[in-house]
C-alpha cells in the first residue's frame, strides 16, 4: 500500500528540484545547468536516439536542446508542463528538425574547429581579422569554468577523444563528455556574434 504514495512523493519531489534548477539556470548558473544536464540528460538523449536512430547526431541534438534550455528558462513556466515535459518537448522539436533538416543541415558543434579554419584560409588580407577573431576566442575560453576549458582544450588542441581524455585526467567518462558538452554550450552562446556577422 506504501509503494504509490511513496513514488508520488518522490515523482513531487523530483520536480521540485528540477524547477529549483530551472530557476538557477534562468539566473545564468553554469553550477544549475551542469546539475540539471546530469539529472535529466540520460532521459533526454534517449528520447532523441530513438527519435533518429543516430548516437554521432543524437549527441549534437542533446547539446542544442540544453542550449534552448539555457536561453529559454526564464520563460519556462509550470502552467505549460513539468520539468522533464519541457525538456522533452523541447528534444522533440530539435530532434524532428534534425530529421528534416538532414545532412545538409548538420549543426556545428564544434565552434573551435570553425575558427581555426577561419583563421588559416585566406591570405595576408584577411591577417588582421583572424588576430582578432583568436583574441575573441581566447577571451570566450577564459569564460569557461577551468574544469570545462581544460578537456576542452584537451579535445581540441591535442585531439583526444573523451575516452582518452578521462584516461588522462583520472576522471570518469560520464563526467568528461558533460564537462565537454556544457563548455561547448558556452562557447556556441559567447561566439554567436560573430555568426551574426557571418565569420561562423
Amino acid at each position: 500500500m506504501g509503494h504509490p504514495q511513496h513514488s508520488f512523493e518522490t515523482h513531487v519531489r523530483g520536480n521540485t528540484e528540477l524547477l529549483v534548477l530551472i530557476k538557477g539556470v534562468a539566473d545564468q548558473d553554469q553550477q544549475a545547468m551542469a546539475a540539471l544536464y546530469d539529472a535529466t540528460s540520460r532521459l533526454v538523449y534517449g528520447l532523441v536516439l530513438r527519435i533518429l536512430g543516430d548516437p554521432s547526431a543524437a549527441e549534437e541534438v542533446l547539446l542544442d536542446v540544453y542550449m534552448q534550455a539555457w536561453k529559454q528558462a526564464s520563460r519556462y513556466s509550470e502552467d505549460r508542463g513539468s520539468p522533464m515535459a519541457w525538456l522533452t518537448t523541447i528534444a522533440r522539436s530539435r530532434a524532428l528538425d534534425r530529421l528534416r533538416s538532414g545532412s545538409q543541415e548538420r549543426q556545428r558543434s564544434q565552434p573551435l574547429e570553425l575558427v581555426e579554419q577561419y583563421a588559416t584560409a585566406g591570405g595576408a588580407d584577411d591577417a588582421a581579422k583572424a588576430s582578432e577573431l583568436q583574441r575573441f576566442v581566447h577571451r570566450a575560453l577564459d569564460a569557461l569554468s577551468p574544469e570545462q576549458r581544460e578537456v576542452i582544450e584537451l579535445a581540441y588542441y591535442r585531439g583526444l577523444s573523451h575516452r582518452e581524455i578521462a584516461s588522462e585526467l583520472g576522471q570518469p567518462l560520464g563526467t568528461v563528455k558533460t564537462r565537454t558538452r556544457l563548455g561547448m554550450l558556452k562557447l556556441r552562446e559567447m561566439l554567436k556574434p560573430l555568426s551574426a556577422e557571418g565569420i561562423l
